[in-house]
């Protein structure tokens, strides 16, 4: 049985911009709304995260499903006073955070071409399925994975399934990602490996994560991309020994 023989790539702020359009989209909403309510009384992002996290499990993740959040938080805090050309507003704030270009992090390209010398790379993402075709496509990496996933949620379950059909085991894989909630704590869980590479601002969503200390020695923290390789490269050596142990 050999160490890691393949490794999982995130998307959103792991191999390009993402929240901070998000974080734009979020400043915008509180201006619309604070037209008519007092924001130092009435907590609206909070109120919008609640809304949020309450539709995940029936719009899903992206853009779309976060515009039907804020129209709905928009509808709640104002009592059904929004005007109608303020929901149009948020509608077309949402068209342009689908139109934003893809502006990918510096150096990752490079670092995704390294580790692709040495193993299969794959990409794992979820959101809404249109939109996150258009970002691969536009991105110009796609042809750099051996396969490409858009999934609906990214838990044990899902990891577990996507393993199954790469006939690799848990320990054979390394996930990237900017995300504990999402990229890391998952695939831990299932016995595989991790490289976190934390974004500069990250969705309140992906920031509830619990990681057991006795997992840590299969994980890494980067900052950047130039240090991905290395960091695969340790990862994948510390694999190899356990697999000899």
């Amino acid at each position: 049985m050999t160490g890691i023989r393949m490794i999982g790539f995130d998307a959103d702020d792991t191999l390009w911009r993402s929240q901070d359009y998000f974080d734009d989209a979020q400043a915008e909403f509180e201006r619309i709304v604070g037209r008519y309510v007092d924001l130092a009384d009435v907590r609206v992002l909070d109120a919008l995260y609640a809304v949020e996290t309450a539709n995940i499990a029936v719009f899903g993740y992206g853009v779309k499903g976060m515009t039907l959040s804020m129209i709905e938080s928009a509808t709640q805090i104002t009592g059904g006073r929004i005007a109608a050309l303020d929901l149009h507003r948020i509608v077309e704030m949402a068209k342009g955070l689908l139109r934003h270009p893809v502006e990918l992090l510096p150096g990752i390209r490079q670092a995704v071409e390294a580790v692709a010398a040495d193993f299969d790379v794959v990409l794992i993402t979820k959101g809404d399925l249109f939109h996150q075709e258009a970002k691969v496509r536009d991105s110009g990496l796609s042809d750099l994975f051996r396969r490409i996933e858009i999934v609906s949620e990214k838990d044990p379950q899902t990891y577990a399934r996507l393993l199954a059909e790469f006939d690799i085991d848990a320990g054979q894989f390394l996930m990237i990602g900017n995300s504990l909630r999402s990229d890391i704590a998952p695939v831990l869980a299932l016995g595989g490996w991790g490289v976190h590479m934390p974004y500069r601002t990250t969705w309140a969503h992906e920031t509830d994560a619990y990681i057991d200390a006795a997992l840590d020695a299969r994980m890494c923290v980067v900052a950047e991309p130039e240090a991905l390789p290395e960091a695969v490269a340790m990862l994948a050596a510390r694999a190899s020994a356990s697999r000899e142990d």
